[in-house]
């Protein structure tokens, strides 16, 4: 499949000023990468940015932006039949222990699945919000490869990045 509009991130300010880079994703490791592999976790409504960059606690500092991407090939997560050939299943992708195996240095499945993925050429994979209380709308785009892809919407430069 394929992506084409626009797409947010919420992200932690300390990344603000590099927000295409992914090296927030890299540096901690999120549910579709693993640590030392970047990663842009984008969302297809503001809304969802929000509620997935501040799911511990309350509303914590936070930087939204908007891309305008056109991405693919993706990988559509939502679909069970997508899944099959990585051995992956929907059910697979929600583990709330993805965390705790990553930190323990253990197989995370949707490591996994990304690096498969990644290695048969697909830039990122569309999937549900698994943030707390995330309504059945709510999807994420996750990308690996986005380079060319997406463009920051800034044209005030209000991050300030342009000369």
């Amino acid at each position: 499949m394929h992506f084409a509009g626009l797409l947010y991130r919420a992200l932690n300010p300390v990344y603000a000023r590099d927000p295409l880079s992914g090296a927030g994703a890299a540096r901690y490791g999120g549910r579709f990468n693993r640590i030392g592999r970047a990663a842009l976790y984008t969302s297809l409504a503001p809304e969802t940015a929000l509620r997935e960059a501040n799911q511990v606690g309350t509303l914590q500092p936070t930087t939204l932006v908007a891309y305008q991407a056109d991405v693919g090939p993706l990988l559509d997560g939502r679909e069970a039949k997508a899944l099959v050939p990585f051995g992956m299943t929907p059910t697979l992708l929600d583990d709330p222990a993805w965390r705790d195996r990553m930190l323990s240095r253990q197989s995370v499945p949707s490591h996994d699945l990304a690096e498969a993925a990644l290695a048969r050429g697909f830039a990122g994979i569309l999937v549900p919000s698994y943030a707390r209380a995330a309504p059945p709308d709510a999807l994420n785009l996750v990308l690996w490869k986005w380079i060319g892809q997406i463009k920051l919407v800034d044209d005030a430069n209000r991050l300030g990045l342009k000369p």
